[in-house]
């Protein structure tokens, strides 16, 4: 790699959590993401995890400096629909999302954690 030029990848997000049973529920039970790790200093001690769902990486932390809770970020996704009806199917009892289409050419499902943190998941409209 050249070192006069400077390469930028996907940034990783951490959002804030406050309860690990409930975070697994939504993140891994819910919306279908797998823990790649999980790491605490000591066993009573917070803890910070990386989960991922294809090349979709996010950090979760119960950490009170790593981030403020009510965060936001977006995830484009291909076959919006599929995940759509994938979540409705589940009745989860905290979120029944629906699909928007937007004034910026966008199709939107919009999901907030148990945390206060929103994910808009997203899929382009082309023409």
């Amino acid at each position: 790699m050249s070192k006069s030029k400077i390469t930028m990848k996907s940034p990783t997000p951490i959002l804030r959590i406050f309860d690990e049973v409930k975070a697994k529920e939504f993140y891994i039970t819910f919306l279908e993401f797998e823990i790649d790790w999980e790491h605490r200093f000591e066993d009573d001690l917070p803890l910070y995890m990386q989960i991922s769902f294809s090349d979709c990486i996010i950090h979760l932390s119960e950490h009170h400096g790593d981030c403020s809770p009510g965060g936001a970020i977006r995830i484009e996704v291909e076959n919006l629909e599929l995940l759509h009806s994938k979540l409705l199917s589940k009745n989860y009892k905290y979120a029944r999302p629906g699909i928007e289409k937007t004034p910026w050419n966008t199709r939107e499902v919009r999901i907030g954690d148990p945390f206060g943190n929103r994910i808009v998941f997203y899929e382009n409209i082309e023409g």
